[in-house]
C-alpha cells in the first residue's frame, strides 16, 4: 500500500472531525492557526519579504491568484444557547381536606382532562353535617323574615332584626363551608394534561391540609429557557421568532416571551425564554434544547473561514484585489458563524476575495487575479448539519 493510500483513512477521519466542531469552535481554530503563523512570520520573514514564497527564478514575474467575486446581503444573525425544556403550566394539587384515601381513580402518567377526579377522601360525615347546615340555614331564613315582618309593623326592633340578619349570615357561611369540605373530598386536576407524580395510595392519612397529592403538568405549550451572555442581551426583543433544536434533531419554532431584566449575580448572564406549542405533546419536559436567537439583521458578506489571515498589527481580516490589480487588506468583524460559512462585515458591497495564494502575496503587490467558483470557496455542510 502506497503511503497515499496509508494516509488516506487519516485524512477522512480529520475531515469528519473537523465537520463535527460547533462552528465557534472551528472559527477559534482558525483564528488561533493565523495567530501562530502570524508569529512565525517574524521569525522566518526574509529580506524580501515582497517575493514571499515565489521562486526565484520567476520573481520577476506577476503572481497569479485565484479569487472570487462575493456580493453583501443582509444577514440575521443568530445566537446559539444551550437550555432546558419546562412545562408552561406545572401544578402540584394538595389535599384541601384531612382524612384517608378512600380511592385512587387515576395513574402515574394518564393523560386527564381539566376537571377529572384523581383521588376521592373518605367523606366521613360530611354529607350529614351539611344537611345539617341547609336545615339551620332553613330556619334562619324563616326567622330573619319573621323579624323583619315585625319590624315593620312595629311589632320587634330593629336590634333583633340586626340579629336575625347575623344569625342567617352565619347559617349561610356555615352551608358553603361545609359543602366545599365535601365538595373537596374529590381531589381533581386543574387544568388538562398529564399527571406526572401521584405519591398517593388507598389508605394514605392526611392529618394536615396541603399534603401532595399528584403533579399535574401540561405539555402542549412548553418554554425553552436558556442563558444569554450581556454582551449580547441587548440585541434580543421580546415577540420575536426564535427556534429550538431537540437531542433527536427536531426543530421547532417558538417565540422569545420573557427576557431578565436582572443578571444572574455569578455568571452574569440573562435569563431568556422561548414559548412553543406542542399539540401532540411530544416534547417531554426536562429535555436539553438548543436555543437559536435571531438578532438584528445586518449587511455582510459570507465567505469559507479559511480565507481569514492577519495583518502586520495581529488584525482579522481578507485579503482582495482592487480594480487596479493591487491587493488590498480590510479589517473584518465576525458577524456569526455557521455551517455554510462565516459571515464578515466591513468589506466593499462586491469585492474580489482572494480564494488561493493569499499567503504568498502582500499588500500593494499587483497580481494577475483569475476568477474561481464562489461554491468551491464554501464549506459543504456535514450530512444531518
Amino acid at each position: 500500500m502506497s503511503p497515499k493510500d496509508q494516509l488516506a483513512p487519516l485524512k477522512a477521519k480529520a475531515v469528519t472531525r473537523w465537520q463535527g466542531l460547533q462552528a465557534p469552535h472551528r472559527t477559534a481554530i482558525v483564528i488561533a492557526l493565523l495567530a501562530v503563523l502570524w508569529m512565525m512570520s517574524g521569525v522566518f520573514k526574509s529580506a524580501d519579504i515582497a517575493n514571499e514564497g515565489v521562486d526565484p527564478a520567476t520573481e520577476a514575474a506577476t503572481p497569479r491568484v485565484r479569487v472570487v467575486t462575493v456580493t453583501g446581503e443582509q444577514h440575521t444573525p443568530v445566537i446559539s444557547v444551550m437550555g432546558r425544556v419546562q412545562a408552561d403550566k406545572a401544578v402540584d394539587v394538595r389535599a384541601q381536606v384531612l382524612g384517608r384515601v378512600l380511592d385512587v381513580v387515576a395513574s402515574k402518567g394518564d393523560l386527564v382532562e381539566a376537571g377529572a377526579a384523581i383521588v376521592r377522601m373518605d367523606p366521613e360525615d360530611r354529607a350529614e353535617r351539611l344537611a345539617e347546615a341547609k336545615a339551620r340555614l332553613s330556619q334562619q331564613e324563616i326567622a330573619y323574615e319573621s323579624a323583619r315582618k315585625l319590624s315593620k309593623g312595629g311589632y320587634s326592633s330593629k336590634l333583633n332584626v340586626a340579629k336575625a340578619k347575623a344569625d342567617l349570615e352565619a347559617a349561610r357561611a356555615q352551608t358553603t363551608r361545609m359543602q366545599r369540605d365535601l365538595d373537596n373530598t374529590t381531589v381533581t386536576a386543574p387544568f388538562a394534561g398529564v399527571i406526572d407524580t401521584l405519591p398517593v395510595e388507598v389508605g394514605s392519612y392526611f392529618d394536615k391540609a396541603g399534603g401532595l397529592i399528584a403533579r399535574v403538568i401540561d405539555l402542549t405549550t412548553i418554554k425553552a429557557i436558556g442563558q444569554v451572555a450581556e454582551r449580547d442581551i441587548g440585541r434580543i426583543a421580546l415577540g420575536k421568532d426564535a427556534q429550538v433544536r431537540l437531542p433527536d434533531g427536531r426543530e421547532l419554532d417558538g417565540t422569545v416571551t420573557y427576557i431578565a431584566q436582572a443578571s444572574n449575580a455569578l455568571t452574569r448572564t440573562f435569563g431568556v425564554e422561548v414559548t412553543l406549542f406542542v399539540p401532540d405533546r411530544s416534547v417531554p419536559e426536562g429535555l436539553t434544547a438548543e436555543i437559536r436567537l435571531p438578532m438584528a439583521m445586518e449587511f455582510a458578506h459570507r465567505i469559507s473561514p479559511a480565507l481569514l489571515t492577519l495583518d502586520d498589527d495581529g488584525q482579522v481580516g481578507v485579503k482582495t484585489v482592487g480594480a487596479d490589480g493591487k491587493v488590498q487588506f480590510h479589517t473584518v468583524r465576525i458577524v456569526s458563524d455557521t455551517q455554510a460559512g462565516v459571515w464578515l462585515s466591513g468589506l466593499p458591497v462586491q469585492t474580489r476575495v482572494i480564494s488561493v495564494g493569499q499567503e504568498f502575496v502582500r499588500v500593494g503587490q499587483t497580481v494577475e487575479a483569475v476568477d474561481g467558483d464562489l461554491a468551491t470557496m464554501l464549506p459543504q455542510p456535514s450530512p444531518g448539519g
